[in-house]
């Protein structure tokens, strides 16, 4: 009796044993330990953060503020246009080109000085060559050769309020730029109600990356960007002297698929590093903030080397249009219109709701020809990421909220309710439902025409 119970005990055994290895055992991404103060793995098409440590707290950046000036100079110059070096220009501290008082460059030269040299002087030309375009007229029809040193200051600060605004706009309300080469700096404000306030050059880790993102992937310049920060060496000559400028980007060589990035130093920040990264269709951008100081400038590259890898061996790529994540329009139902005209007096008039996008429906009805001539790459860009990366253990929560009755008239086109592709309670995706055709309210002419047309039956 014994031995049957215990055949039975060890087959139990071997039955629950071979239940388990079937079930996949979900392993949870350790993160990376750091030596920077403030970092960030970005999904840079979603803008999701990956991994973040003090993520918001506003620090200095340095030099990795070029990026910014980059982007705004070939947002908003002409790569052939020549640039007028001013005194003030000249006198910045290296890292320098050692620009004289006079001499005239390329803006496509001296952008090249900019992001590979790290050129303090340059970032100062380029930007009072787009800041005396809002100086009062009498400065932007002088030679920036000529301006005194107030002048020239004055078209640099249009130029960082420039740089300010252009963030805001990216969402980046921490961050705030005062130089354009990243130099420490601090000034007064004065608020409209008289008080003053002390702010200083500075971002997060978190918003650092998010401008990243934009330059690679966003700005319509994200080309030239993506040229220029890749480039090993560069030379030109100007003003009867040859320049060779060396990329200190040294991590677009340290990981396969590294396609950009900035290098900034001060006492102040430390050594800081803002770079991307391609790999099988994914997208990542790091920003690391304070990563040591001297002898420590190897930090920033270890750090990053680890965030990337972080990144790909726990992150893949889902799209919100996949067959189990779109959110099923069969599922719509069409919705009732109070004292909505029908073919039939005492019936309930309704409207077919649709999700605008799919099936060639806008909010201003159907689309006619021509509307898919713009490419595909550039209108994903306007309407924003088509997925996101997730983690194992992460998924993409669908919502769908959506007006239960109408009151007419309706029109076709309108918006009723909204699709929500939601990832750790931030919505990453949105879609329109909208009705699909008008319904008229109820009036005079229907009334009588419903009254004829009994009159008729009877």
């Amino acid at each position: 009796m014994w031995k049957k119970r215990f055949n039975r005990l060890l087959g139990g055994f071997f039955c629950c044993l071979f239940f388990c290895l079937q079930i996949p055992v979900i392993t949870f991404a350790q993160e990376p330990d750091l030596y920077a103060k403030a970092a960030v793995l970005l999904d840079a098409d979603s803008g999701r953060v990956l991994y973040g440590k003090n993520e918001e707290e506003k620090m200095a950046m340095a030099s990795t503020t070029k990026i910014m000036t980059c982007i705004l100079l070939l947002e908003q110059g002409d790569l052939e246009d020549t640039v007028k070096v001013s005194a003030y220009a000249e006198s910045m501290p290296k890292v320098k080109l050692y620009l004289k008082k006079g001499e005239s460059y390329r803006v496509k030269d001296l952008l090249y000085s900019l992001m590979l040299e790290s050129h303090n002087d340059s970032a100062v030309a380029l930007a009072e060559y787009v800041g005396k375009k809002y100086l009062p007229k009498e400065l932007q029809e002088k030679d920036v050769s000529e301006y005194t040193m107030e002048e020239s200051k004055k078209a640099v600060k249009v130029f960082a309020g420039l740089m300010s605004e252009k963030a805001r706009t990216l969402g980046c309300e921490n961050t705030y730029f005062i130089t354009p080469n990243g130099l420490d700096a601090t000034e007064t404000v004065t608020l409209q109600d008289g008080q003053t306030l002390q702010k200083e050059h500075c971002t997060t880790a978190a918003e650092l990356a998010k401008i990243m993102a934009y330059c690679i992937r966003k700005s319509k310049k994200r080309e030239e960007f993506l040229q220029i920060t890749a480039t090993p060496n560069y030379a030109f000559t100007a003003n009867g002297r040859s320049y060779s400028c060396v990329n200190h980007n040294s991590f677009l060589t340290m990981m396969q698929g590294a396609i950009s990035g900035k290098t900034g130093f001060t006492n102040k920040a430390g050594y800081c590093y803002v770079g991307a990264l391609e790999s099988n269709g994914r997208t990542f951008v790091v920003a690391l903030l304070a990563c040591g100081w001297p002898n420590n400038r190897s930090y920033k590259w270890s750090d990053t080397k680890k965030l990337m890898q972080y990144g790909m061996e726990h992150y893949v790529w889902k799209s919100f249009d996949d067959e189990d994540v779109l959110f099923d329009e069969k599922k719509l139902t069409p919705l009732p219109v109070a004292n909505g005209c029908t073919k039939v007096l005492g019936n309930t008039a309704y409207t077919s709701v649709a999700i605008a996008g799919r099936n060639g429906e806008t909010k201003e009805g159907i689309m006619g020809e021509g509307v898919h001539s713009q490419r595909e790459e550039d209108r994903k860009m306007e309407e924003g990421s088509t997925g996101i990366l997730l983690r194992q253990d992460e998924q993409i929560k669908v919502e769908c909220h959506c007006r239960e009755s109408l009151t007419a008239p309706v029109k076709a086109g309108t918006v009723v309710g909204n699709i929500y592709y939601v990832v750790d309670d931030i919505i990453y995706k949105t879609e329109e439902i909208i009705t699909t055709n008008t319904v008229d309210a109820v009036d005079f002419p229907w009334c009588l025409k419903q009254v004829f047309a009994r009159y008729i039956h009877l």
